[in-house]
């Protein structure tokens, strides 16, 4: 396999199929509500905002094994943070 990533974009891409089996694996919870982007969000913000260095087996374990809750606790207050943003406005 000789994907090159040049691009979060690309790297998004590489990773979509166990994001989806999170995003599955949370739907079964009761989180039927996340998105694949959410994981993503939360994981590049949260998880791998200063790591260097890492392997595509390592970013697949950090998106398969984080914590559920802690990834739905994000997107709520994601999604309320952006409704106290758009009342504000």
């Amino acid at each position: 396999m000789n994907s090159e990533i040049n691009s979060l974009k690309d790297l998004y891409q590489l990773l979509l199929p166990a994001l989806k089996s999170k995003k599955r694996e949370m739907k079964l919870s009761k989180y039927s509500y996340i998105k694949e982007i959410d994981i993503w969000n939360y994981i590049k913000d949260n998880i791998w905002q200063n790591s260097n260095n890492l392997t595509l087996s390592d970013m697949v374990s950090d998106i398969l094994n984080t914590d559920n809750d802690l990834i739905g606790n994000y997107v709520a207050r994601q999604i309320t943070d952006s409704r106290i943003s758009n009342e504000e406005e």
